[in-house]
């Protein structure tokens, strides 16, 4: 039936609000009616006759979806689902062996709702297993009070239906709590919890990260005489006397503007003209764009 496009609904649907009405609007069928059309669609594949059975049933799928609304889910996610299933149960349905349409129905609305949920109920899977995929949608209706079980109430819901008290106790868990993002959300609060991403190591504890300094200041120490060369004598002197010099020698701004008879301010601008001078000179020679952020360790 897929791709015969009968599901089509009026362009003007745009909410659940209105597509609920819309299939409303569709007629149910009397048992008779019901009889010929699902004969005529097994006999002919009568097509017209499949969308009547279909489009007469929308309204409970409709209903059933709402009964899952607490999983947190789209309720228009789970309609469609819901539609899925009714389609595969008109497919399959036999009037001859008596049951009603919706009778026969409800276990496929049912088990394709029930399907989409565990795929995307939570990131991780969690009802992997028979007894699993049973607590999943008992333990809810098996609990009468919002607090945690306690040991007494999860033995007794155990034996009741047939699983373990562990799977009662893992299943109470996935099912109360949430899941987390990642990198956490963009308008987090101050005061939250780091998101998991934050808890990785840091990148800058590389092993290789050491030899990589090394390697990059031996570079720069082969071409540093060639760019210190082109500066002239007072914009060399201060960078040798503000950072090349040992402590002792080192002189401060205020040092090397009585020495030069300029301002401690004049030193300063001069000190970041010759630096900027010097990175244009030795970021070429080490493999850097000029404008590159790395320039900032030189």
């Amino acid at each position: 039936m897929a791709g015969t496009g009968l599901m089509t609904l009026p362009s003007s649907v745009s909410s659940v609000s209105e597509y609920v009405r819309v299939v409303h609007s569709f007629p149910k069928l009397d048992p008779d009616e019901e009889r010929a059309l699902a004969e005529r669609w097994r006999e002919y594949r009568d097509v017209q006759a499949a969308w009547r059975l279909v489009t007469s049933h929308l309204r409970y799928v409709v209903w059933m979806a709402n009964g899952y609304r607490g999983y947190g889910l789209p309720l228009e996610d789970l309609i469609q689902e819901g539609n899925v299933g009714l389609m595969k149960a008109v497919k399959r349905f036999d009037p001859g062996r008596g049951p009603r349409l919706l009778t026969y129905a409800v276990y496929w609305i049912r088990a394709q709702i029930h399907e989409f949920i565990l795929k995307n109920w939570r990131i991780v899977k969690s009802a992997t297993t028979k007894a699993r995929r049973k607590l999943f949608y008992k333990l809810r209706q098996a609990k009468h009070r919002l607090e945690w079980l306690t040991p007494e109430e999860s033995s007794r819901i155990a034996d009741s239906l047939g699983v373990s008290e562990d799977d009662v106790v893992d299943m109470e868990a996935s099912l109360y709590g949430t899941d987390e993002s990642f990198d956490g959300g963009v308008r987090a609060a101050d005061d939250a919890r780091p998101a998991p991403a934050a808890w990785l190591a840091d990148d800058s504890s590389r092993p290789d990260a050491p030899l990589l300094e090394l390697d990059l200041l031996q570079k720069a120490s082969n071409v540093l005489p060639d760019a210190l060369a082109a500066l002239d004598p007072r914009s060399r002197e201060v960078i040798e006397r503000r950072w090349l010099a040992d402590d002792e020698h080192r002189m401060t701004l205020i040092e090397l503007g009585k020495r030069f008879g300029v301002s401690a301010e004049r030193i300063r601008q001069i000190e970041s003209q010759a630096i900027a001078r010097l990175r244009r000179h030795l970021l070429p020679k080490l493999g850097f764009e000029p404008n590159n952020a790395s320039l900032a360790a030189l």
